[in-house]
């Protein structure tokens, strides 16, 4: 029974985000200590300054509501599952930040295969094409084409490589390049012309996905002030006319202050998914 309840209670810390449980189901399937892309782990501070800000922004929105600190405090404390969605955030960032670098590396690649150079030695010149465009050391692309020069060295195939770094990405177009790539240079194919064709067709769907970025990036900020003026309101008429919005602090009134809490949510909620625009 202690190991099943110590088995569910780390899963719900992992769950939540908290750093040493993250960690632990990280090297359980990215393994070997490489990154798994599909998974991002929040460092203690990034998780207390997560907990932090989501709590004290539930307590203040639920004190707007409610007047009562006993029932901000209760509120507040589901601001622990906001470590949850800042490592979603911060996800969606790192895995978008690999797929443009990648980007950048195969026009590397395709350049020094056009100036003769075999597939093995395009790979390893374009790590030192790169750090001329990306000075820190711990750029995710540098990194990756650090291991595959490393694999290369010890005699593992580009193909291994590369696949492997399609695994524990998980990106598509990555995916896709590994798949058409290794097709390629089995058969013999023009490696040049679809390397080229990829960082072609990679950089199309990054100049669309930047438009609709752009576009929605309004429509978010118009969204976060409609969310931020019921609370607005409360509080200018909390200060300016207690007496006013005395009725709603007993009885139905909390009823009322429920439902309405609610619905906001469920507004943001809509909103939120209403922009989640993927491709």
């Amino acid at each position: 029974m202690k190991q099943r309840a110590a088995k569910k209670d780390g899963r719900l810390l992992a769950w939540l985000g908290w750093p040493q449980e993250a960690s632990r189901v990280g090297k359980a399937q990215g393994g070997a200590g490489l990154t798994d892309y599909s998974h991002y782990h929040l460092s203690r501070r990034q998780f207390v300054y997560a907990a932090l800000a989501g709590g004290g922004l539930l307590f203040t929105a639920a004190y707007l509501f409610y007047h009562s600190v006993i029932v901000a405090l209760i509120l507040s404390v589901a601001g622990l599952i906001a470590p949850r969605f800042s490592r979603r955030t911060l996800l969606v960032k790192r895995r978008l930040r690999l797929t443009l670098q990648f980007k950048e590396a195969l026009f590397s690649v395709t350049s020094s295969l056009a100036a003769g150079r075999s597939v093995e030695n395009a790979f390893v010149t374009a790590l030192d094409d790169l750090r001329l465009l990306y000075p820190d050391p711990k750029t995710e692309v540098l990194v990756e084409f650090e291991i595959i020069r490393t694999r290369m060295v010890y005699g593992e195939p580009l193909e291994h490589a590369l696949e492997d770094l399609s695994h524990r990405a998980g990106i598509d177009d990555i995916a896709q390049f590994v798949d058409v790539f290794t097709t390629c240079k089995r058969s013999g194919g023009d490696l040049v012309e679809v390397i080229r064709r990829t960082s072609q067709t990679i950089g199309e769907k990054l100049d669309i996905q930047q438009d609709i970025a752009v576009m929605l990036a309004q429509k978010r900020y118009e969204s976060r002030i409609m969310m931020a003026v019921p609370f607005i309101f409360l509080a200018f008429l909390g200060f300016a006319a207690p007496e006013y919005m005395e009725p709603l602090y007993g009885g139905m009134g909390y009823v009322l202050l429920t439902v309405s809490l609610l619905l906001l949510n469920l507004c943001y909620w809509m909103m939120t998914k209403i922009m989640d625009i993927r491709m």
